[in-house]
């Protein structure tokens, strides 16, 4: 059986990406810099509306698993895709980028594989409508226990938590990951995701997992306050591992008995989908390499940095020389 790294359990997205000014936003009834869950219906107009596609595997835990890999680390990921043309794009771009994607996709599936229409707007932001399909009903019979047992780090997706057999599924693959030595961890996804799971999510959180990634507003929501303070202390108490993305105001990482604040540089994004994906990416890599706390940040704000350089939520360049060159690696 072959051990991971890393392995990663999420939504199997294709990401479809069109560049467009605000009154095209406005013209289409698009909400700005939010992800908007759509209908099938839907999905195929915009699609059709969509100027200079580029389509590329996405899915937040995804595109942070492609990143891990891109880093060097033995990686994998499990989502589930549709036996359909873009189920088969999907899962030949994960392994043509190094990540083992460890399900082939389902014959006779109940849906189309997932797709995200995301229109990226000249200051950067992205406006993303989302047909979930066939990933949201990714299951504990999706989720190998063996592939689970033999990982050093899992990484959850917490969109996945909106059905209980995604819920399941992220139960058992915490417990094989931790009974195997390995550390489970989520990314708690959107503010709205915890809102309707709060109970499930700090449940989880306490009971098992190894860390926690998520951004201000996503920490916030677990304990229903305003006082990112508050927020951390209360996530720290029930978790051994808190690292907490402050966009432009930096990264907050609590663990081991301190607390590590890392600034990051200020730019204006070209595109800022991917940032928190490809911090994480960054951060695990630190982790599974076994650098210290800090320098695990450091390397996350690297990643995010040159991801938002650019159109797409992967990197593109050699950001191992990125590292190298600041004396991370």
């Amino acid at each position: 059986m072959k051990t991971y790294q890393i392995v990663g359990i999420g939504n199997a997205v294709v990401d479809v990406i069109s560049q467009c000014d605000d009154s095209f936003l406005e013209l289409m009834g698009i909400e700005k810099g939010i992800m908007q869950l759509i209908e099938r219906d839907r999905g195929e107009v915009l699609y059709a509306a969509m100027e200079g596609r580029v389509q590329t595997p996405g899915g937040s835990v995804a595109n942070t698993i492609a990143g891990a890999g891109a880093l060097g680390l033995d990686a994998a990921f499990i989502g589930r895709v549709h036996d359909d043309a873009l189920g088969h794009f999907y899962a030949d771009a994960m392994n043509e980028d190094g990540v083992d994607f460890v399900n082939p996709p389902v014959e006779g599936g109940e849906l189309p594989t997932s797709r995200s229409m995301i229109f990226v707007s000249p200051d950067g932001e992205r406006s993303m409508n989302t047909y979930l399909g066939i990933s949201s009903e990714l299951s504990s019979e999706d989720v190998s226990n063996e592939v689970a047992g033999s990982t050093q780090i899992m990484f959850l997706e917490g969109y996945l938590f909106d059905k209980d057999k995604g819920k399941s599924a992220f139960l058992e693959a915490a417990r094989d990951c931790r009974a195997g030595g390995g550390k489970a961890g989520i990314a708690i996804s959107d503010p709205f995701c915890v809102e309707r799971h709060r109970a499930d999510f700090l449940s989880l959180i306490e009971n098992e997992l190894d860390y926690v990634i998520g951004n201000e507003d996503e920490i916030k929501s677990l304990f229903e306050t305003d006082d990112l303070e508050e927020a951390l202390s209360k996530t720290a108490a029930i978790c051994p591992l808190v690292v907490c993305t402050r966009s432009g105001d930096g990264v907050t990482v609590i663990g081991n008995g301190q607390r590590v604040n890392v600034p990051v540089e200020k730019i204006v994004p070209v595109d800022a989908t991917g940032a928190g994906d490809q911090f994480a990416a960054g951060f695990l890599f630190g982790l599974a390499t076994g650098r210290d706390l800090e320098t695990c940040a450091k390397i996350g704000c690297v990643c995010a940095g040159e991801v938002i350089r650019h159109i797409g939520p992967r990197p593109e360049t050699n950001v191992l020389e990125l590292l190298r060159e600041a004396g991370l690696v």
